[in-house]
């Protein structure tokens, strides 16, 4: 059976910072032991476009919307609790409204997803279970939606 060119590559997440304000970061650094990430809706709001003749309301499309949020699960290791860490650290430096960007790199694309978020002041406690798997949920606070744009390499 042949090999097709996503096979044996995984998904993979990361975060950059604008070292111009406005501009996509040129520098990614990959997050390790994720687990889950959320997905980016878009659902348009609705604008009333009706005349007063109308009988039956007519709408059109207006902005999209996202959820808000996104959440991204992590395996929590002393190693990625540094990496968290670092991140909102960083996040925190940020001045001259520059931003964080994210970015989610997919086998088989030559684009990727990215977003800007805010991250989390701390890192949250997760929920804790008998016999099961130590994660947290971040839950980014997403400020633009960006879509699939050429991929950076991760450093």
């Amino acid at each position: 059976m042949d090999k097709k060119p996503y096979d044996n590559k995984t998904v993979t997440f990361g975060y950059g910072v604008e070292t111009t304000a406005g501009t996509k970061p040129a520098a990614f650094t990959e997050l390790s032991r994720i687990n889950a990430i959320g997905g980016i809706t878009l659902e348009n709001q609705t604008i009333d476009s009706s005349a007063l003749t109308d009988l039956v309301t007519q709408t059109i499309a207006g902005r999209a919307d996202t959820p808000g949020n996104i959440s991204v699960t992590v395996n929590l290791t002393p190693e990625t609790k540094t990496e968290w860490a670092t991140l909102i650290s960083t996040y925190k430096a940020l001045t001259d409204s520059k931003q964080m960007w994210f970015q989610t790199i997919i086998p088989g694309f030559t684009d990727s997803f990215f977003f800007i978020a805010q991250p989390p002041q701390d890192i949250p406690q997760p929920e804790m279970n008998q016999n099961e798997l130590l994660t947290v949920e971040f839950s980014l606070t997403i400020v633009e939606y960006k879509g699939m744009d050429s991929k950076v390499a991760f450093s």
